[in-house]
């Protein structure tokens, strides 16, 4: 009997263990992948702001492709971040920045991934000096509007993996175009406030998502994540619209300037 209460005992703790290096191991991950980044006194010298700056061109061109986020959607102003923050690079630079926003609302990660291989953005790539990318919110909720939470429980791996896919596809298409394209992608936020009953569900997945967006930006030169979590989350709701998903005018002005924030504190360096 002993034998057997230590067993079971033995079996609980390596389950313990299994369900708190799924939940927590990203989270540890992608801050390590920020440590990484973190610039010596000797690559401070240049930032992404310093080297667009010194960029031998009066206009920079900034891209911007993917789904709602992207549009502005929510925006009282009808402006997005990627609006707020090419006016912000037109001052930290002096150059004019010309913003190319070909954000689709309602877009998937496929469905995405389908028009850049068809070749819809290739000429916007190759005079793109800056791309930003944000998609895969609407995989999800289209997973979340065939069942319930459950379902993007049982699915979330397969979905993940689907996205990855999408995502490492639409890199590599703007780094064949444009090897020298500086890409920011968008981690995905929780909207949800604390109470509600599917906010721990979400910050436990979130991570996990978001891990897989740090990986591929590591894996190519001049490309960086833009830390949307710290942004908008559960103490910062005054920046979410009505709809209590997508930012507000002040939420877009937020991100943008997180955005310039990292961009000026970033070393221009490989992958970053």
């Amino acid at each position: 009997m002993k034998r057997l209460i230590k067993y079971i005992i033995s079996v609980l703790v390596v389950a313990a263990i299994a369900v708190s290096l799924w939940l927590y191991y990203p989270t540890y991950q992608i801050r390590q992948m920020k440590e990484e980044t973190a610039p010596t006194s000797a690559q401070a010298a240049l930032s992404y702001v310093d080297y667009f700056s010194n960029m031998d061109k009066e206009t920079l061109t900034h891209l911007a492709i993917g789904d709602s986020i992207i549009a502005g959607f929510g925006s009282e102003n009808e402006k997005s971040f990627v609006d707020d923050f090419s006016r912000l690079l037109e001052e930290q630079t002096g150059k004019t920045v010309a913003l190319e926003n070909e954000g689709i609302l309602g877009i998937n990660s496929t469905n995405l991934n389908t028009l850049v291989q068809r070749g819809a953005f290739d000429e916007q790539m190759k005079r793109a000096d800056l791309i930003t990318i944000n998609v895969g919110g609407n995989d999800i909720l289209e997973m979340l509007n065939q069942g319930d939470y459950k379902n993007v429980v049982a699915n979330f791996d397969s979905m993940r993996g689907t996205f990855i896919q999408n995502l490492t596809a639409i890199t590599e298409k703007i780094k064949q175009e444009n090897p020298s394209a500086t890409i920011v992608f968008l981690e995905m936020y929780n909207p949800l406030k604390q109470n509600h009953n599917l906010y721990k569900v979400a910050d436990q997945l979130l991570p996990k998502w978001n891990v897989k967006i740090y990986e591929t930006a590591r894996q190519y030169e001049h490309s960086i994540v833009l830390e949307t979590t710290k942004v908008i989350n559960s103490q910062h709701l005054q920046y979410l619209s009505s709809d209590g998903v997508h930012p507000n005018a002040l939420g877009y002005e937020a991100l943008s300037k997180q955005m310039l924030k990292q961009l000026k504190k970033k070393p221009f360096i490989g992958s970053v």
